[in-house]
């Protein structure tokens, strides 16, 4: 279960780590951890307004919480990413404008510099 692994990894170890690099792995599986999160949490939220509206209320406030509290997370795997491909986390910034999604896409996806760069050693490998 390297998904959920690496979801602990990332949240639990290294929650509000800004600095330093992640690979590849540790980025795409923790993103994929969160869409299956995020799905099963909606599934979840659906049944609780099935059963009783004010159930779901309560699971919708308890989903809020849980997507507020990866938020951090989120920023620092993201910024550490950034950091793999020798780019400033300041680069975060550009997924505010038009478009910009698609060249933070494209940082994402690059493989990261090999060896030392500008923000420290090469992030170990993922083999969580």
């Amino acid at each position: 279960m390297q998904m959920v692994s690496n979801w602990k990894l990332v949240v639990l170890e290294r929650y509000a780590k800004f600095d330093g690099r992640a690979g590849r792995a540790e980025f795409w599986w923790f993103a994929l951890a969160n869409i299956v999160l995020y799905f099963a949490v909606l599934i979840v939220v659906g049944i609780g307004y099935a059963i009783a509206s004010g159930l779901g209320v309560v699971l919708v406030i308890a989903a809020v919480a849980l997507y507020l509290a990866i938020i951090v997370p989120s920023i620092g795997v993201a910024i550490r990413r950034l950091h793999d491909t020798d780019k400033s986390g300041w680069w975060l910034l550009i997924g505010l404008i038009p478009f910009g999604g698609l060249v933070l896409l494209f940082f994402y996806i690059q493989e990261g510099t090999v060896g030392q760069n500008t923000f420290g050693a090469a992030a170990e490998p993922s083999g969580v």
